[in-house]
This record gives C-alpha cells, structure tokens and sequence, in this order.
C-alpha cells in the first residue's frame, strides 16, 4: 500500500491483522518499520498487499531488538473483553479479561515494548465493552499501566456508522510523551448506505441452503420465546448494517441481504465486506471466503483510523514545533 503524502514519521504495527491500522497511518504520512501478527492465514495477507511478512509470536520478541520508532500502534486481541467472548467463555465456565492467559494477557506485551522503545506516542484499537469490562476494574488496570509509564492518556469510543454502512463501535486510547490538548476528530455528518458497498452480480453459493435458513428461523423463534434479543439480521439496503464480526463465517446470520420472496437471503461476499470495512478497492483479499471473513471480520475500519492518526500526527508536529520555539526563546 502506497501513502498518499511524505513519511514524516515512523511507526509499529502490532497485532496487525491484515494491515488495516498500517493503511491508515501510512495514508497519515507514516512509514511502517516492524509488524507483528501471529496468525499465519492474516500474516499471508498483510504479505500480499505489503510484501512483508509479519513477525510472529509477540511474546517471544525481545522489545529491545525492535527498531525506534515514533509511534505505536495496535489493535490488542479483543475476543477476552468482547460481549460475545465472555458470553462463550462463561457458559464454558472459561476465564476471560486480564484472567484469560492466552490473549488477556497480551495487552502487558504493549506495555513492556512502550516501556523499553519509550515512543512518543501510541494508538491502541479494542473493542467497546473493554471499557466496562469487570465493572470498569480492567479499564482502570490499562489506564494506571499506560500513566506510569509517563503517558498523558486520552480515550473515545467511536461509532464507524457515519464513515462505512455498518454499525462498529470500537474503542480508541491514545497516548503521549507529553502532555497535549489532543482531542479525538469529529466523524462526518452522514449515514452512507448499506446498498452502496453491494455487487450486482452475486455468485449462487453466497445464498443460504434451505437448512441454514430454516435452522436461523427456528433459532430467532426460541430466542424470542426465551425473552432474549438473538435473531439473525436482514440488512437494510437504505440503511447500515449490523457490526460485522469474525464469526460471520459460519452462517451470516448477523448480516444477510433479502433476494425477494422467491429466494433465501444471502451472506455479503468478501468483497463486499472489504468495502463494507473501508478497505481500498485494490486490497489483495484471501483466497478462502472463509478466511476473508474472518480477517475483515477481526480488523479495523482504515478511514476512520485515518482520521484518528491525522490528528495524532498533527499532535505531534504541533508539539515538537512548540518545543523548538522553546529552545530558541
């Protein structure tokens, strides 16, 4: 992916999915210079679109071997703190937050690298219940981390809705060296629509057989019996859509397109989701509809990182240009 303006600083890509968070601060004037991502289908992606092959494991990375950097960026695994993850873990009396050892755990990898590279500042990416996760304790644990290492904290949660038809709340930390007046940017007054991101021709295998489709009925049938609010979702065109989500592999049921009466609905194609996550049109998407789902299903909607990292940027520049009238005061 080529940036659309000078580098004018550098940056790392942690947990980097398929590179969403690097297409945004490189459009921001950033040259990526280390990713990590463990997972080996999302590592094969980012290579096709940045001919680069992630690091791996981000725990077995020695903070001090990583090149400085100017800025930090990463969407940490969400799945501990989402409400879907925890829902799954407690019914299978499994730990999650800061308790689930295998991804909970990670967001202290951030800061062990923080603390050792000491970037002048960072962005991180998770998902919205993050903030009320445990009554708010796992908020407050990330906060008091991220200030005793010396950095002025600022955080929003943010609705994509008005940048890409789909309804993605997401939260956004953002930190500094120094103490700034940063603030996050305002979104656009707008509602896109969900019929602009559509193909017109849809390939046959992308409606729900008879099975999946009777099966989703009879499951939003008991739900509404049982008092709760699961059904599958019927998009509308007008309008935007529900959040896409890294399960949407397995039935689509959270987003599906009406064919008319005569016909099932069916899921959206993965290019379509690539449009429907702000992806450039020129994204290499994987081979396996499967897999697309699931990586655009994890990552991060790139316009609307844009904007963030504009204004991170612009932190910055005003900041080391206060600095040096100082110096010649």
């Amino acid at each position: 992916m080529k940036a659309v303006r000078k580098r004018s600083f550098t940056f790392i890509d942690l947990f980097a999915g398929i590179g969403g968070m690097r297409i945004a601060f490189e459009r921001a004037g950033g040259r990526c210079v280390f990713s990590s991502e463990w997972n080996e289908h999302s590592r094969q992606t980012y290579f096709k679109n940045f001919g680069e092959m992630p690091a791996g494991d981000i725990t077995e990375i020695d903070a001090s071997g990583m090149p400085d950097h100017d800025v930090l960026v990463a969407g940490f695994p969400c799945q501990p703190f989402s409400l879907a993850g925890i829902s799954k873990k407690d019914s299978l009396k499994m730990p999650h937050g800061f308790d689930d050892e295998t991804q909970g755990t990670l967001f202290f990898d951030i800061v062990r690298i923080l603390a050792e590279k000491k970037p002048r500042a960072f962005l991180l990416e998770n998902v919205k219940n993050l903030r009320s996760h445990d009554r708010g304790q796992t908020f407050k644990i990330i906060e008091k981390k991220l200030r005793n290492l010396g950095y002025d904290i600022h955080s929003a949660v943010i609705d994509a809705k008005t940048i890409v038809p789909q309804h993605r709340e997401r939260i956004f930390i953002a930190g500094f060296r120094k103490p700034t007046a940063f603030e996050f940017p305002e979104m656009p007054r707008k509602t896109p629509k969900l019929k602009n991101i559509l193909e017109k021709r849809v390939d046959k295998k992308y409606t729900l057989t008879d099975g999946v489709w009777a099966a989703l009925k009879k499951h939003a049938a008991r739900s509404r019996k049982n008092g709760n609010g699961f059904g599958y979702g019927l998009a509308d065109p007008e309008g935007i859509s529900r959040t896409l989500s890294a399960r949407y592999y397995k039935d689509g049921a959270e987003i599906l397109i009406s064919q008319g009466k005569k016909r099932n609905p069916r899921r959206l194609t993965p290019k379509e989701c690539g449009r429907l996550m702000g992806f450039p049109a020129r994204f290499k998407i994987p081979e396996s509809d499967n897999q697309a789902y699931r990586q655009f299903g994890n990552a991060v909607v790139p316009p609307l990182v844009e904007k963030i990292a504009n204004a991170l940027v612009l932190q910055l520049h005003h900041h080391k240009k206060r600095i040096t009238l100082l110096e010649y005061a």
